[in-house]
């Protein structure tokens, strides 16, 4: 197996939950799904497991925070364009998350935005101008 990361996320309720995230273009993965839980892909090497919050309890003591009143984690994904990143977005608040709820990004040669889903999680959709792998990074983007 390739290296590969699989984000597990504690939804409410998972219809909407995979609703809207093939809304913003996950896809989902049936042989894992069940009505417990649900694997959306996103690319070859990401994917995110929505869990009920009984399957979730399986696997921690641990309380599930309420995503809308607390941060645990941002999930950065790379996206192909400025546009692309627009377009996630407003995707996402069209299927009922919120758009950014952080301060737009835009450093001219790195772009993003922010949008919440409907359990209250963090995504960050972001461009990175191809140059920069190559180039080294402006102080004003790494401190």
């Amino acid at each position: 197996m390739s290296k590969m990361i699989f984000v597990n996320l504690p939804v409410t309720d998972l219809a909407r939950a995979m609703r809207f995230y093939e809304a913003v273009g996950f896809t989902n993965e049936p042989r894992f799904t069940d009505d417990t839980a649900a694997a959306m892909q996103w690319s070859e090497n990401i994917v995110v497991m929505l869990l009920t919050h009984e399957k979730w309890a399986s696997f921690t003591g641990k309380p599930i925070v309420d995503a809308h009143a607390q941060a645990q984690v941002m999930l950065c994904v790379g996206i192909d364009s400025r546009e692309g990143v627009d377009a996630v977005t407003e995707a996402a608040a069209a299927a009922g998350g919120t758009a950014d709820p952080n301060p737009i990004q835009d450093f001219g040669v790195m772009y993003g935005r922010s949008f919440e889903d409907p359990d209250g999680h963090i995504w960050e959709p972001m461009w990175m101008d191809p140059a920069m792998a190559t180039a080294e990074a402006p102080t004003e983007l790494v401190g």
